[in-house]
């Protein structure tokens, strides 16, 4: 069936709250992107002028999409190399969604995307529409075609799961640039002790390289073992820089609102470290490097104002 212009302005209007719901839900944008598109495909398909609110059915096609997908990719990741990490979002990104709550800048945070990888599906659909989204129990129940009793249920274990997690600390841009430039201060000092000072004592560190850039498939558990880890990561050398392509310069930014190093050669995003900070220090340092990952993070460093690199000594 042929959309009118008045059908496809319909469709994008909703747009970019379907592509924050698909990214949540799936943790790629890549992924993400190709459910919205599968989305309109059904729009298309649909007799449009018998729906009566568009955003509820596209909402509901969309997420049973992504509920889909998620139980396919759960497989996927049991073969995946290394550990799996979700694609991070910098700065600006309009995947990123709503942030005008706390909830909502929570719910996109490296920490929870993470968090919400020990989810079942209708548990971490039920969060993402409910915390992220605030969509009413009544409409999400409609959504799941469950009841809504059981989602109210769903929700609270849910949240349970995530909030076992380590609380994180919001902060602002400045606060987060200052935490990164003292973080690589630390780590570029050729010595474990300021960062074993900035890291709180259980803290863990993990990379994904998907197969394509060396990364330790197991992660590294407390401060000592996370510091001498990064005191090596940040140590200059010829290997490393053939690898990566060049020297890369190492900047200070943010990722899914998350204080983040960002390293870039020749323009191109080549890894993004996101730190999760917490009341007690450096919680978790998660390395996403795979390359496959990080286009998204290119093009959008290539579209804003980065400011000046901190070292390019890597």
């Amino acid at each position: 069936m042929s959309l009118t212009a008045n059908d496809v302005e319909r469709f994008e209007a909703c747009r970019p709250r379907l592509a924050a719901i698909a990214y949540r839900l799936l943790g790629s944008a890549m992924e993400a992107e190709d459910a919205v598109q599968e989305t309109f495909l059904r729009w298309q398909a649909a007799d449009v002028d018998r729906v009566e609110v568009p955003e509820a059915w596209l909402t509901k096609v969309l997420t049973n999409l992504c509920l889909n997908q998620l139980a396919s990719a759960r497989a996927r990741r049991e073969t995946y190399v290394g550990q799996w990490l979700p694609e991070p979002l910098l700065a600006g990104d309009p995947m990123l969604g709503p942030a005008d709550t706390a909830e909502q800048r929570e719910s996109v945070s490296y920490a929870v995307l993470t968090l919400l990888e020990r989810l079942s599906p209708n548990e971490r659909a039920v969060y993402v529409l409910r915390e992220a989204f605030d969509y009413p129990h009544r409409e999400i129940a409609e959504i799941l075609d469950i009841t809504e009793a059981a989602c109210q249920q769903i929700f609270h274990r849910a949240k349970k799961h995530v909030a076992d997690g380590k609380a994180r600390t919001e902060v602002d841009a400045a606060a987060a640039r200052r935490i990164v430039e003292e973080f690589l201060a630390a780590a570029a000092s050729g010595r474990t002790e300021p960062l074993v000072r900035l890291l709180t004592g259980d803290a863990v560190a993990v990379g994904d390289g998907g197969g394509k850039v060396p990364a330790r498939a197991k992660a590294f558990e407390g401060a000592v073992a996370v510091a001498k880890f990064l005191r090596g990561l940040f140590k200059p050398g010829e290997a490393k820089r053939a690898l990566l392509g060049g020297v890369p310069e190492v900047y200070a930014g943010t990722a899914n609102g998350d204080p983040a190093v960002v390293a870039v050669v020749g323009g191109r995003v080549v890894g993004v470290m996101c730190l999760a900070v917490t009341a007690e220090g450096i919680a978790a340092v998660r390395s996403q490097v795979n390359p496959d990952k990080l286009d998204r993070a290119t093009a959008r460093w290539a579209v804003t104002d980065h400011g000046e690199p901190v070292f390019n000594s890597m």
